[in-house]
């Protein structure tokens, strides 16, 4: 099999060094920036600079798409004309409505179309979606999710904590219940005294409804001087019957006067997200988080963002596509 990887970023780099350790895979780049082949070192791996020399050279069998969020789109339809299965970083799209638009057409054409989202492959979360699949708490009721960290980085595009990061917990969310959003209220801001002087969304506070009356409070910075949560955050998940917190990637279950902690996670099978995208394939089954699921999960980011614009609480209106 042969796989084209379009950028070689922070992430995209990562990306590669996974496709070459699989065995039987190919590897060709295509990176806009000449400067980055230095990255490869000694490695023989075709590079190019123009996604259609690459196409055209190359004849990918897959192709995983790593570039800066703003141009997914146009590379996503690209690629979709070939028919070749694609693993995308997220988000889908910045635009809301592209990204329903890249998901329709993948669906419709039957194209293979999977997010690389890695939060919910962690170890740790696999074993608390396992003790709440199991009912250790008995239902959830309620969620408390806290995030914070100084996260001063420098993007080509202005930074934002719920497209970059909180994306990632809001489809933690998502996967822990196995429920959908109902209603939201939002404030995304840039507190006093930050390190951004753009009127960039570095915080934000949410109120989330889920289905079957679960409900979600969520509180993220990336601007935060304290001590820091881990990247998958402080979760405090009450059920029917106990408790269960999340903290430093441990897991605590309160119940019946009990304290029982979970830091071995050596039972859990979790394989990262693209070999979760290799598998589906292979298997000929929808990936676990594909662009139809995901879908949900960008949802509750774009009604986060109108909700504070609009200063109120919305319906979320699910697209089941």
């Amino acid at each position: 099999m042969k796989a084209l990887l379009a950028g070689l970023g922070v992430a995209g780099f990562g990306m590669y060094k996974k496709l070459r350790q699989h065995e039987g895979m190919e590897v060709a780049v295509v990176e806009p920036n000449p400067a980055m082949k230095e990255k490869l070192g000694a490695d023989d791996t075709p590079f190019y600079t123009s996604l259609e020399e690459a196409l055209a050279a190359e004849k990918p069998d897959i192709f995983v798409n790593v570039t800066p969020p703003h141009v997914h789109t146009a590379i996503n339809n690209r690629v979709f004309d070939l028919g070749l299965p694609v693993l995308c970083e997220k988000p889908i799209a910045f635009d809301y409505s592209e990204s329903l638009q890249i998901v329709e057409r993948s669906v419709k054409e039957r194209i293979p179309f999977m997010i690389a989202e890695n939060y919910r492959r962690f170890p740790y979360m696999r074993k608390l979606k396992a003790l709440l699949d199991a009912g250790t708490i008995g239902t959830v009721s309620t969620i408390d999710v806290q995030f914070y960290r100084y996260h001063h980085t420098q993007r080509n595009y202005t930074v934002s904590l719920p497209d970059d990061i909180a994306v990632h917990h809001f489809d933690l969310m998502r996967y822990l219940t196995g429920k959908e959003g109902v209603r939201i209220f939002a404030r995304n801001f840039n507190p006093v005294g930050s390190w951004s002087e753009e009127p960039a969304n570095i915080n934000l506070y949410a109120f989330l409804e889920m289905e079957e009356g679960i409900a979600v409070s969520y509180t993220g910075s990336i601007t935060s001087r304290g001590e820091p949560t881990e990247w998958g955050g402080n979760w405090r998940i009450e059920g029917t019957t106990g408790v269960i917190e999340v903290k430093n990637k441990e897991l605590l279950v309160f119940k019946d006067g009990v304290v029982t902690r979970f830091d071995d996670y050596s039972d859990i099978v979790a394989t990262d997200t693209l070999t979760e995208f290799l598998d589906s394939l292979r298997e000929g089954r929808e990936s676990e988080t594909s662009g139809r699921d995901y879908l949900r999960t960008q949802g509750l980011v774009y009604y986060a963002a109108e909700s504070s614009r609009e200063g109120r609480a919305l319906d979320i209106q699910q697209h089941r596509i």
